[in-house]
């Protein structure tokens, strides 16, 4: 009995003891224990790239959180500008009863550790220099200064202008452009800030300046040589941030802005332009300049006054414009001068005067544009000996068009050379072939009067027609003539029916334009 009392009573006692270290261990860990409701996920679990940093109650702090660790970073890292690697942040929730909440500055810590292990690269400020569409980045200002100059370098050779930056003031971020200002005038505006403060001395010279007249320059009087110079293209400049890997050394930025590159601009024909002519003057190739002209089917292809062609022409994409005075002398030709004539298409004209060139002296304001000339202008000039113009008396109507005197049918010869397709045939074509089936209707190309209709030996069965425009057209190799000798036709009427008579090879419709009596490929004048 005493021993069960004595066991009973050691029991007792050990369950105080145990309910008492329970208490005690509750005291010291419940500020890390909450009660949680079931109210959905509830304690999350915080990994970054894979690393657990911690586990919260709530997400809602974790983007302060992460802000605090990159601004520790940036901290320990003397306020240099970081990029970090992608940062894989990834929060497990679930939902507990009871869990563990790390405190946010062990959080942050571990945080700290994980961003610092994953710093990419310090990030330097440096410049943006953007041209159309290029972009080249330069470390300093002073690089963007020096890029900027050296584009000017070749052309302004005696250093008499100077390259600054400015802020835009049609922009409403800080952007700068690049200002080209002659040092000359730079001089002068100091000198007349110089003179404003002398008073009203100062103020007695302008009016007198003012008073008198302009006397005419004689040509030792003109500043030759460089006038003007400035980029034609605008330049932006742009403070950034960037990698070391994402700069580019001044002779590399010199290199790609100044390098020539081909680009595609419009050129516009003018009167006496020929293919083989724009090819010359524009430094392109006749297979080039026709296959990226879809208007253009050979080097024959006819062009015409203001017709739109594109070329290719050699370009860097920062361009330079300057002007330059000159004085020179030149033998000129005098603009040509033009008669009208209103009975006259205008493919007809005749020259009533030669010219002959004359000789003069002359001071000029020359433009250019990456070494071509754009623009010149005539400042004085003395001449020695009158330029004669040629004088060019010239139609005003409008020619007629010429259409295609059938309705389909296969091309089956060319103009000009080709083997005889049979005795007694022409080496040299007059004209082209289209093979169609007897019987085909054959039109007018135009409207005009039958200038013949009957049998004409090699043509078989043929249709002479004369038009308003001197021109003439045949027609041959019908089966049957629809119309007869003087008889006036329309555009697009019924002359005749396909054939094979006459020296042919299958049936088939023969259809030549004469001007001046001579043959011409019809091709070059069907609309």
């Amino acid at each position: 009995m005493k021993k069960t009392q004595y066991y009973y009573r050691r029991f007792k006692l050990c369950c105080i003891e145990a309910a008492i270290i329970t208490i005690a261990v509750c005291a010291f860990l419940l500020p890390s224990f909450e009660v949680i409701q079931r109210t959905g996920d509830n304690y999350f679990t915080v990994s970054i790239n894979g690393t657990q940093v911690g586990r919260l109650g709530s997400v809602e702090k974790l983007d302060r959180m992460l802000a605090a660790a990159r601004k520790q970073v940036a901290k320990d890292a003397d306020g240099d500008d970081l990029v970090f690697m992608d940062l894989d942040i990834e929060t497990v929730g679930k939902e507990r009863v009871f869990g563990c909440i790390d405190d946010d500055a062990s959080v942050i810590e571990n945080m700290t550790e994980i961003m610092k292990n994953n710093i990419r690269s310090t990030l330097h400020r440096s410049y943006t220099v953007k041209i159309n569409e290029t972009s080249v980045n330069l470390g300093s200002y002073k690089e963007v200064h020096e890029l900027l100059e050296q584009a000017l370098s070749p052309y302004d050779t005696n250093k008499e202008y100077q390259v600054e930056l400015a802020l835009d003031s049609q922009r409403e971020v800080n952007v700068l452009e690049a200002v080209v200002t002659s040092k000359e005038e730079l001089h002068e505006e100091l000198a007349q800030s110089f003179e404003k403060s002398a008073g009203i001395e100062a103020e007695f010279e302008k009016m007198f300046q003012e008073i008198e007249p302009a006397i005419e320059k004689d040509f030792e009087d003109y500043n030759l040589g460089l006038i003007d110079i400035n980029y034609a293209d605008k330049i932006e400049v742009v403070e950034a941030y960037l990698m070391e890997d994402e700069l580019c050394t001044v002779e590399e930025a010199v290199n790609l802005v100044t390098k020539e590159q081909e680009t595609q601009v419009i050129y516009k024909v003018v009167a006496g332009d020929t293919l083989s002519q724009i090819c010359l003057t524009n430094n392109i190739p006749m297979d080039e300049l026709i296959e990226i002209n879809d208007a253009l089917e050979d080097e024959n292809t006819m062009i015409r006054v203001d017709q739109e062609l594109v070329i290719t022409v050699p370009e860097p994409d920062l361009s330079i414009i300057w002007k330059e005075e000159q004085v020179y002398t030149e033998d000129y030709e005098a603009q040509v001068q033009y008669i009208p004539n209103d009975d006259w298409y205008t493919t007809q004209s005749v020259t009533l005067q030669e010219p002959s060139a004359g000789r003069r002296k002359v001071a000029a304001v020359i433009e250019y544009e990456n070494g071509q000339e754009i623009g010149r202008e005539i400042l004085k000039e003395q001449v020695y000996a009158e330029a004669v113009p040629k004088i060019v008396e010239r139609g005003t109507k409008i020619p007629p068009t010429y259409i295609k005197p059938i309705s389909g049918g296969r091309l089956s010869s060319g103009f000009g050379a080709r083997s005889a397709p049979t005795k007694g045939a022409s080496t040299n074509h007059k004209g082209i072939d289209w093979a169609v089936p007897i019987g085909t209707s054959v039109v007018a190309s135009n409207t005009g009067t039958v200038a013949f209709a009957g049998w004409a030996s090699g043509y078989g069965y043929a249709v002479y027609i004369n038009h308003a425009d001197g021109r003439q057209t045949r027609y041959g190799h019908l089966s049957k003539v629809l119309v007869k000798t003087g008889q006036s036709v329309s555009q697009g009427e019924r002359i005749a029916l396909s054939g094979n008579t006459g020296r042919s090879t299958g049936p088939h419709v023969h259809f030549e334009i004469r001007i001046g009596g001579s043959a011409v490929n019809p091709l070059k004048y069907l609309n």
